[in-house]
């Protein structure tokens, strides 16, 4: 027994050592790493990167005056439509290799039925400049791996594994050309499917950066960075070839990047150099390469599906779709409406960003007429109102309650989403004076009258019917330079909707969500010491009855305090929901404000789970 006993003391031993030193091995490796990225990073901040940067003004300029271009998700995968063998397919249907883990032999079987013969590349780019589009980005190559263009780099492409026998993209930059509309490309370097080396094909290779989390998971290539080099044969053998190749043969005006996660900051940085030393013209999405302190991109991305903005510094763009899919989906009929897009695009102009809204056209090569319909009713609305997108800076003004407004040199363009019922619109916080204002849809320009009501605040005389319902662009020509205070102005008269988004955050942990549909809210509330507030204006006292919506689950529950300058109104109580994700409307009672600046607070006077809520918004609502 004795022996045995000394014998399983000597192998638990021997196993720590090798586990020791198996840490040691893992730490050395991963220190290794990251002196790799920040040698690239040192590289570029003190060379190329930052000469690069001397001339993004000049490069980004065609970009910022654009506001507003077209997104193409377009590929083998247009075919099924978001359906394999009979059976519905939930997500993006241009995931559906990697969803259905279908192996790089059955994508060519489909690749060999691809034959969109109903593509006219004059009648895309004619429905995206007709709705008031001025850029066009298309998926050159998506996570599939497929090149829809005539590529020598790789064979898996349109023109050698379809009987369609045409370069799509070459025909697309030409009709792009000849209508004025900038081009680019969209180029998945980082997920390809096809490819023996590259991430994101764990049912078929035994690679990382799939949903099998293999080798490290996400952050594979700092677990184990000897896996790394074949991740750089690809980069090297077909990434950086096929972009290159597309540079110097189509000349784009623009290169569209994404989940640059999936491979070392080091290999995104060495892409994006190879960019500027083939093109130093070309504009370059954010999601190629940033880091927490510096975008080396031209832009910045926000997320996806986008229905509310977080303030954002410097250049941005949003991204939405008709529906939920970026891919065609045949059985996806979530559309949004044309109004819908109208007023998303004045709100990202109206905080300096742009909007790049994507469709999906169908495997035929037509565009789907769900989507030509919204298309058009934003066309609608551009051809009588783009001044007040196009070339236009983020708002002067302090959030106005009826909705958004966009700048451009002395003229105030105000986007007034919801009309007052009173014949008098109140723009809150504008300082100068007002020269003439005008609806910017009368040919005439007749004028309006506009009455300073104090230093603060004017009020313009409107008609009692709004003449456009989706959203009515008034403009105001001041006499001078504009000068504005940015305490947002409360209504008396009607609804106030008050975002978490603009809300001033107290406490460290809390985040805030993508911005999707029911997900502009803030999360990890989870310590009393978090607080979110804001600061508001009366020009006169008034009672308000106060909503408050928020996202429930199994894990919110706790109790909370609303107080106006550091008096409480209300305490409230948050309780499981039974279902996760729900939106839920909290009606929290009356109060009176008076007339002045009023620092509105809401702090949890206790957590009982995981995290008090995730909230949205708050509406005050005059009584």
């Amino acid at each position: 027994m004795k022996n045995i006993l000394f014998l399983v003391s000597i192998l638990l031993f021997t196993t720590s050592v090798i586990w020791a030193q198996k840490g040691d091995e893992d730490a050395i490796m991963y220190n290794q790493a990251k002196a790799r990225d920040q040698k690239v990073i040192d590289e570029a901040v003190n060379g190329w990167w930052t000469a690069s940067m001397k001339t993004v003004d000049q490069r980004i300029a065609w970009w910022k005056e654009a506001r507003f271009g077209m997104f193409v998700h377009w590929g083998i995968y247009s075919l099924p439509g978001g359906e394999w063998k009979g059976k519905p397919v939930n997500g993006y249907a241009e995931h559906i290799m990697r969803s259905q883990k279908i192996t790089r032999k059955e994508y060519l079987e489909l690749a060999h039925q691809f034959n969109p013969i109903g593509f006219n590349a004059d009648e895309w780019i004619t429905v995206a400049k007709n709705a008031g589009m001025r850029y066009f980005v298309i998926t050159a190559k998506h996570h599939d791996g497929f090149a829809m263009y005539d590529s020598k780099v790789s064979d898996f492409n349109i023109l050698q594994q379809t009987p369609f026998k045409r370069d799509p993209m070459a025909e697309l930059s030409a009709a792009c050309k000849k209508n004025g509309i900038k081009f680019g490309f969209y180029y998945s370097h980082a997920f390809d499917w096809e490819h023996p080396d590259a991430p994101g094909n764990d049912w078929e290779y035994d690679n990382p950066g799939g949903d099998l989390l293999l080798h490290g998971g996400k952050n594979w290539f700092d677990v184990q960075p000897e896996r790394l080099p074949k991740a750089v044969k690809y980069v090297d053998e077909k990434a950086i070839p096929q972009i290159v190749e597309l540079l110097t043969k189509y000349h784009p005006d623009l290169l569209w990047f994404d989940t640059a996660h999936k491979l070392p900051f080091s290999e995104n940085l060495r892409i994006l150099q190879a960019i500027r030393a083939t093109d130093p013209n070309v504009v370059v999405n954010g999601r190629l390469a940033s880091t927490a302190n510096t975008q080396f991109g031209d832009y910045k991305n926000t997320a996806d599906r986008p229905a509310e903005f977080l303030s954002v510094t410097g250049n941005w763009e949003g991204v939405p779709t008709t529906n939920e899919s970026y891919g065609y989906h045949k059985l996806d009929n979530s559309h949004k409406t044309a109004d819908f897009f109208v007023r998303l695009l004045a709100k990202s102009a109206s905080k300096g960003g742009n909007e790049l809204m994507n469709v999906g056209p169908m495997g035929n090569g037509k565009m789907d007429q769900k989507d030509l319909d919204i298309l058009s009713g934003i066309g609608k609305w551009m051809t009588v109102n783009g001044e007040s997108i196009y070339g236009t800076d983020r708002s002067p003004l302090a959030i106005q309650n009826w909705g958004v407004c966009t700048q451009k040199e002395n003229k105030i363009y105000l986007h007034v989403f919801n009309w007052p019922k009173n014949g008098k619109l109140i723009v809150g916080g504008l300082k100068s004076e007002v020269e003439r204002a005008w609806n910017l849809a009368n040919p005439a320009k007749k004028s309006l009258a506009v009455k300073r009501i104090n230093p603060l605040d004017l009020s313009i005389a409107i008609p009692l019917q709004a003449p456009d319902t989706i959203n009515t662009v008034i403009v105001l020509e001041t006499k001078s330079a504009i000068v504005a205070d940015q305490t947002r102005l409360l209504s008396t008269t009607s609804p106030n909707r008050i975002l978490v988004f603009d809300a001033k955050i107290q406490g460290k942990g809390l985040t805030f969500g993508d911005g999707k549909t029911n997900r502009y809210y803030v999360q990890n509330w989870n310590k009393t010491e978090q607080k979110i507030g804001w600061t508001l204006r009366l020009e006169s006292s008034c009672i308000y009855k106060i909503t408050l919506k928020y996202i429930g689950n199994k894990e919110s529950e706790g109790t909370f305090r609303l107080s106006a300058d550091g008096n409480t109104l209300i305490e409230s109580q948050i309780n499981p929901q039974p279902k996760d994700g729900e939106s839920i409307t909290l009606d929290l009672g009356k109060f009176s404000l008076d007339k002045g600046n009023h620092d509105i607070l809401i702090e949890p006077l206790k957590i009982s789970t995981t995290e008090l809520m995730r909230l949205m918004e708050i509406t005050l609502t005059p009584e």
